[in-house]
């Protein structure tokens, strides 16, 4: 069996350098993130893992990560167990306002990677002056061989629901063109393809729907999240919301082959890494709540699908 994993790991930054005054904005954004709360939270996102590999046997072979904050914090924890700097970094900073990027972490020992590079967009360019634009987290693709099958890798953080959802456009944008790539791949170069994030959409908004069907209306992409999401399986909370935007998608060609074939999807909602508090209860165990220091793990369930090998 072989596991394929996403995890929204909320705000991996650096620790921030002390203010010179108190009221200092920090780089982080985060109230007082200094080393020892970057450390308890590199054990916490390192500690789902070591969790993931008890409930399944194996590590999954590939990560895809959300809100991570540049290389470093990659290398801090590839080094750790149960990752032991057996695992390689697929990474490139994105032009985000927030520096937070997404990344790829892979098995060196099961993985080659051909090739990699970010897909980047631009909006708004305001009054014909190139320097007003506003930018977005990449796309970050990667074409990686495993056991001699080429499996191209999509990971994406979509632009957040907010403000009446001000972003929509950005995401179908975003969507449209990442789909008319994966039709490429999949009717062209007849090769496999995973798409993952978090897309700040359900798997039944018109999006994720519209992703999954070629311009003849032929269905090429599965989204085992559709069902999970029927039964009322969540990955994150808005309120009283529960929400599944983290989303691993593939191809259909993964349903039935002989090197990797999907088995099943789930939500990793182990107890340890939920919420102690009784109203929330069933919910992730968050880092921070606004301002106020949890000392959890993410607001995001880690998502996964396993395959037959």
């Amino acid at each position: 069996m072989e596991v394929f994993s996403f995890y929204n790991v909320e705000n991996l930054f650096l620790p921030d350098p002390k203010p010179v005054h108190k009221l200092d904005p920090t780089r982080s954004g985060l109230r007082n993130w200094d080393e020892r709360r970057y450390r308890n939270k590199l054990f916490k996102i390192s500690h789902v893992f070591q969790l993931m590999k008890e409930k399944n046997g194996v590590l999954p072979f590939i990560i895809g990560l959300s809100e991570v904050s540049g290389r470093k914090v990659l290398e801090d924890l590839v080094e750790m167990e149960p990752f032991n700097s057996e695992y390689g970094i697929v990474h490139y900073n994105s032009m985000d306002e927030r520096k937070v990027d997404v990344a790829m972490l892979y098995d060196k020992n099961k993985v080659e990677v051909i090739d990699s590079e970010t897909i980047t967009f631009f909006f708004e360019i305001i009054n014909k002056n190139t320097q007003n634009y506003d930018t977005t987290r990449d796309v970050l693709f990667s074409k990686v061989k495993y056991k001699g099958e080429i499996v191209n890798v999509f990971i994406s953080h979509l632009p957040s629901k907010r403000e009446k959802d001000i972003n929509k456009p950005k995401r179908a944008f975003i969507l449209s063109e990442i789909r008319q790539r994966i039709m490429k791949l999949v009717h062209e170069e007849k090769e496999h393809v995973v798409l993952c994030g978090d897309f700040n959409e359900n798997p039944d908004d018109g999006n994720l729907v519209k992703i999954l069907y070629d311009n003849d209306h032929e269905k090429v992409l599965i989204n085992p999240f559709q069902e999970l999401f029927s039964t009322r399986n969540y990955s994150t909370f808005h309120y009283k919301s529960g929400l599944l935007y983290d989303q691993i998608i593939l191809s259909k060609s993964l349903l039935d082959n002989h090197v990797l074939s999907f088995q099943d999807a789930q939500v990793f909602n182990s107890e340890k890494i939920s919420s102690r508090i009784r109203n929330f209860e069933g919910r992730p165990f968050r880092t921070y709540a606004g301002t106020r220091y949890l000392g959890g793990y993410s607001d995001h369930f880690p998502v996964f699908v396993r395959f037959k090998s």
